[in-house]
């Protein structure tokens, strides 16, 4: 059901131009949230660090070696009463695109209590991509497993995090975890810090 509510937020704005009767503010307010619900707010600081929005430097790497740079932005807000953080992930960029996106695409990360764990649900209408991982820390980073579609396994991993910069890698293995290949990388860039040194 709330796959659903995510499309139509991808969706509602893009594209056409869409009649003014349409837009809803109310939408909007329902939707974001100004932080995590009072009883976990404890509990639910892992993304803390990556909640605003970030221009990016979008590096990815080919089977064969060779890589492909774009720009693009990223950005997470609270959402669902506070109960779950989402992201909206653009590539290239608003700005610099000429034709259309390779990612136009959210992730929505749940809290799980119980299991101490995050529920991570990616998906970019662009591709028809939609991964499902499992988010918890691991040191200084933060790290996010799961399995593709073809049983591939994937994980996402945010390190190197400061008050306006990270980086991201995406890996997978094909064989059982044994080894991995990095199949693309993101340096993100506060947008406000990035703005105020230009």
């Amino acid at each position: 059901m709330w796959i659903a509510g995510v499309l139509f937020l991808l969706f509602w704005t893009g594209g056409a131009e869409v009649p003014q009767a349409t837009k809803s503010t109310a939408f909007l307010e329902a939707l974001c949230s100004e932080g995590p619900q009072p009883d976990q707010k404890e509990e639910m600081t892992l993304y803390d660090a990556l909640l605003g929005d970030w221009e990016m430097d979008v590096i990815d790497y080919a089977t064969d070696g060779t890589r492909k740079e774009s720009k693009g932005e990223w950005h997470f807000s609270w959402v669902l009463d506070g109960r779950a953080i989402q992201d909206v992930f653009i590539v290239p960029s608003r700005a610099e695109r000429r034709t259309g996106s390779t990612r136009y695409g959210t992730s929505l990360r749940v809290y799980d209590s119980a299991a101490g764990v995050w529920h991570v649900t990616w998906i970019n209408p662009v591709n028809g991509a939609h991964d499902m991982l499992i988010g918890r820390k691991h040191g200084e980073e933060i790290l996010q497993e799961g399995k593709a579609p073809d049983g591939t396994l994937i994980r996402w991993i945010f390190s190197d995090i400061t008050a306006n910069s990270f980086r991201w890698r995406g890996e997978t293995s094909t064989d059982k975890g044994k080894t991995w290949r990095l199949g693309a990388e993101f340096f993100g860039r506060r947008i406000e810090a990035a703005t105020a040194a230009k």
